[in-house]
């Protein structure tokens, strides 16, 4: 049953003809996919160690990376004798915009443009400084305590014509 010119075909034969090549064959499929995944992995993870001499992983390296992001801090009302006058808040916040009259900020010491705001008086002020108004962004809660702004607002209004006494400081909770 076997046919003459079939045997003669060779096309159909492997390319491993001893045990050796069989054995060879195999380890080769094993420990080459293996090397190449190793080498792989170290050079993906060579740019994560860092330079030889550096302090990357010395105590003070770390902790400026685990550092938290913000702080809270809590201002005691008794610090309102350390308090900011009027006219320092003023330079230091307030000047940039009101100076120049930047984005229709009436401008520090104009009677005419402070005369309608006089009018609504202190507490409208305060409020409109405290929670912004128009392109003024709030003031409370920032580098500058509500106290600090309120003697602020008073500066200002009392340059423009205003007769605004200062705001007392606040009570000390016991």
């Amino acid at each position: 049953m076997s046919n003459p010119e079939h045997d003669a075909d060779e096309s159909h034969e492997s390319p491993i003809k001893t045990p050796k090549q069989l054995i060879l064959t195999i380890f080769a499929a094993f420990a080459l996919p293996i090397a190449a995944i190793v080498l792989l992995v170290s050079y993906v993870t060579s740019d994560l160690a860092p330079p030889p001499g550096t302090d990357g992983l010395g105590a003070m390296a770390v902790a400026a990376r685990i550092a938290p992001v913000g702080k809270v801090e809590i201002r005691d009302a008794a610090s309102a004798a350390e308090a900011k006058s009027g006219e320092q808040v003023f330079a230091a916040m307030c000047t940039a915009c009101h100076t120049a009259g930047v984005a229709n900020a009436p401008k520090f010491g104009d009677v005419s443009a402070w005369a309608p705001r006089l009018a609504t008086g202190y507490p409208a002020l305060l409020n409109s400084a405290l929670k912004g108004k128009g392109a003024m962004a709030a003031q409370g809660g920032g580098d500058f305590s509500d106290f600090e702004i309120g003697r602020a607002v008073v500066y200002m209004a009392n340059k423009a014509g205003g007769k605004f006494e200062q705001p007392k400081p606040p009570a000390v909770a016991k």
